[in-house]
């Protein structure tokens, strides 16, 4: 009796996760985790790390604890779509079709597997016809009435040559626009964290940092960096250098030559903040809430002189949204502006697995 009762209190205080379980959870393509009767994660998914849907040991969302509150209740499994804050902060969802089951008569098991790209389509087919029609009529309106004075001034060779070189600038726009256009509605109809990798931020910075050398040092400008180091992010490389290129050059062009940029980095409590400030014309305080729509511009006239197509910010919104963040701006007239892009810190995957050997 005294072993069968010493056997018992093993068993109930043991965290140890059923036989087999602990490798399907880490074969899954998908998140995938194991909740012990505290509701503390004993194993987890690579996928559970990168949706957010683990901190320290922990399931953070509470849409996920009241499902598994019903099973623990019921008994009985529940399949349910729900809609998630893709990070702590930020305006972006995912949509998850969860499955959560008793595993044993101790463990609940939850399944996620995200949906999200069925619920982007049609949105990203109709924001791609809106800019299309919104913003191409303007450079292949400019292309065809210039074609039309071409005709005309065909013994002119000053105004044929005058023409050709306008012609030639919105070719460019146009081809610029283009390939904005597409680049904001592929990052509207993919799932980064789907494929998300550890990335150092160093090398973010210092690659977005390198694309902008050659125009700052012809403009006697320069380029610092500052702030913490080796700050880990869950993401994609190539997209969070594109939004950090994409501020570095806002703020060089609309900064005076021989003036200062500053790139930043902190951290503080799980979140990372990558910052850029300028010395430049600055925004009015009435269009800050506006800087990243599609194509909205402070400036048109400037814009257009510098080939800014009002896409560079809205880009760096996607990108940064889709990766769990936010971005704010700061900004007075006259004196510069402040970007802010806001992160979660990258998780450990292997914390929970660590905590299996307390």
């Amino acid at each position: 009796m005294a072993e069968r009762r010493g056997n018992n209190a093993v068993t109930v205080g043991s965290t140890a996760v059923p036989d087999g379980v602990e490798q399907v959870i880490d074969a899954l393509d998908f998140a995938g985790l194991v909740l012990d009767p505290s509701n503390n994660v004993v194993k987890a998914s690579e996928m559970a790390y990168n949706y957010g849907l683990v901190v320290n040991q922990l399931l953070v969302h509470d849409e996920l604890l009241d499902l598994v509150a019903q099973v623990r209740s019921a008994g009985e499994s529940i399949n349910e779509e729900i809609t998630l804050a893709r990070g702590p902060f930020g305006e972006a969802s995912i949509h998850l079709d969860v499955q959560v089951a008793r595993l044993g008569s101790r463990y609940v098991l939850v399944l996620a597997e995200d949906r999200t790209d069925a619920y982007r389509l049609e949105e990203t087919r109709r924001d791609f016809i809106a800019n299309i029609s919104h913003e191409l009529k303007t450079p292949i309106g400019a292309i065809s009435l210039l074609a039309e004075a071409l005709e005309p001034a065909s013994d002119d060779p000053d105004q044929v040559r005058r023409f050709a070189k306008q012609m030639g600038t919105e070719a460019i726009r146009l081809s610029q626009i283009t390939r904005e256009i597409i680049e904001l509605s592929r990052l509207q109809a993919t799932d980064i964290l789907a494929s998300a990798k550890r990335i150092d931020l160093d090398e973010i910075v210092a690659s977005a940092v390198d694309q902008n050398h050659v125009v700052a040092d012809a403009r006697r400008m320069t380029l610092a960096v500052g702030g913490a180091k080796h700050v880990a992010v869950m993401g994609d490389e190539a997209l969070l250098t594109l939004a950090l290129n994409n501020l570095i050059s806002n703020a060089l062009q609309y900064s005076p030559d021989g003036s200062r940029i500053g790139i930043g980095v902190h951290h503080d409590e799980g979140v990372v903040e990558l910052v850029v400030t300028d010395q430049g014309i600055g925004i009015p305080e009435e269009d800050l809430p506006r800087v990243f729509e599609r194509f909205f511009r402070v400036d048109q006239a400037r814009s257009r002189n510098t080939g800014g197509t009002g896409l560079g910010l809205s880009i760096v919104k996607h990108v940064v949204q889709n990766h769990g963040g936010d971005i704010r701006a700061w900004s007075q007239v006259g004196q510069g502006s402040t970007f802010t892009i806001r992160l979660p810190e990258a998780v450990k995957a292997k914390a929970a697995a660590q905590g299996d050997k307390r």
